[in-house]
């Protein structure tokens, strides 16, 4: 937790990344999915007065309302689809965009590719509690500075973690377990908060984008051998 929390709050990215695979083994996975996303949340909540500056408010009003289209899609998944297809074909997809990238592919920003980035972060939100890899990739790609990338990911955040967090609640249900269990994470992550903010300081842009990489890299095999993982124990 308190790793995952410097993540967060040095790059905007990782918390659920980091979280997550450590959360399941302790937890079922609706229980681990909705306290990745309290966390997560209070995470965002803690920063948005020191980003606000950062924020990028007509590509945040995009990936909301792109977002908003993706949430039901995602939640439809959680509740219906095999989960373990979905996180390896997910795995595989960020793998090889992750390798263009790291040879230099780059693609221009539009609204159109916003909404599309929005909607996609909606989906695996709700489905999986990983809204970050469309945005990662997406603002990697566009070459997008460090204080823009993480000022308008954490504010997106506060606002994907609010409602998938309520939809999960209204649709998969919630259990005491998930609450006491992110109180007893709450001093941890308001230590990584502190270190995390000291950590942003001190990382220039070309190392910010290498973290980026490996931050990409890892979600991409950790979904890949998740989900063979889950496939090789159903049969």
């Amino acid at each position: 937790m308190l790793v995952a929390s410097v993540l967060q709050t040095s790059t905007g990215f990782g918390f659920s990344l980091m979280a997550t695979p450590f959360l399941l083994l302790l937890f079922e996975p609706k229980e681990a999915v909705q306290i990745n996303l309290l966390l997560s949340l209070v995470i965002s909540v803690a920063l948005i007065t020191k980003i606000k500056k950062d924020i990028d408010k007509g590509i945040l009003k995009r990936f909301v309302v792109g977002s908003a289209v993706g949430l039901p899609i995602g939640i439809t998944v959680f509740l219906t689809a095999d989960i373990s297809m979905l996180k390896l074909g997910i795995g595989i997809i960020i793998l090889l965009l992750t390798v263009l990238l790291i040879l230099k592919l780059l693609m221009d920003q539009t609204k159109a590719r916003d909404y599309a980035v929005g909607g996609l972060s909606g989906i695996l939100t709700t489905s999986i509690g990983m809204p970050g890899p469309p945005l990662l990739l997406y603002f990697s790609g566009t070459d997008t500075q460090k204080e823009k990338l993480r000022g308008t990911t954490l504010a997106f955040y506060l606002f994907i973690y609010s409602m998938s967090l309520l939809v999960q609640i209204l649709f998969a249900g919630t259990t005491d377990t998930i609450w006491i269990s992110s109180g007893y994470a709450l001093p941890l992550v308001f230590l990584g908060l502190f270190l995390g903010q000291i950590l942003f300081k001190r990382i220039n842009q070309q190392l910010f984008r290498i973290f980026t990489y490996v931050i990409l890299l890892f979600t991409g095999v950790y979904m890949l051998l998740e989900g063979l993982s889950s496939i090789a124990a159903s049969h």
